[in-house]
């Protein structure tokens, strides 16, 4: 099993929208995207789920569309910033070779829990930091982290 983990790309400041599932990708961010995406291309993806908010679902369509991805992306609620990682766990059971777009918390959070469970630090992921993961099935605390490539 092997998972992708993309944190969004650089998003204009907090207060600049009136909600922070509002904020958009910043140029500087689509450009941190585009590079993080590349690292993909070849990857055997079959699936793209993003957050509903708005960095995440730009960053998703821009890794999409370098890629030449043809599913849509599949928007999904347990991917916002302050979701708890073991619900993540739940969805991710029975799927392979996906990409996840999501926040901080939740992507340093995701990361630790998969490699080592409950009560360890979060991983550092910048923004656009594309995190692999992997291990023969899901075991919480048992996947192994291959790379985290900053753009």
């Amino acid at each position: 099993m092997k998972l992708w983990v993309l944190r969004h790309g650089e998003a204009v400041p907090h207060g600049a929208r009136p909600h922070d599932s509002e904020r958009e990708l910043t140029d500087h961010g689509r450009e941190e995207v585009l590079r993080s995406a590349a690292l993909l291309m070849g990857q055997p993806l079959t699936a793209i789920y993003a957050s509903p908010y708005l960095r995440a679902q730009q960053t998703a369509q821009l890794v999409r569309e370098t890629l030449g991805f043809e599913p849509e992306i599949r928007t999904v609620e347990w991917l916002t910033p302050e979701t708890d990682p073991d619900k993540v766990a739940e969805q991710l059971v029975s799927v392979s070779n996906v990409l996840l777009v999501s926040h901080n918390p939740l992507v340093g959070n995701l990361l630790s829990y998969l490699q080592h469970g409950a009560g360890h630090p979060p991983e550092k992921v910048s923004t656009a930091g594309l995190a692999e993961i992997k291990g023969e099935e899901l075991l919480i605390g048992s996947m192994k982290l291959d790379s985290i490539k900053s753009p």
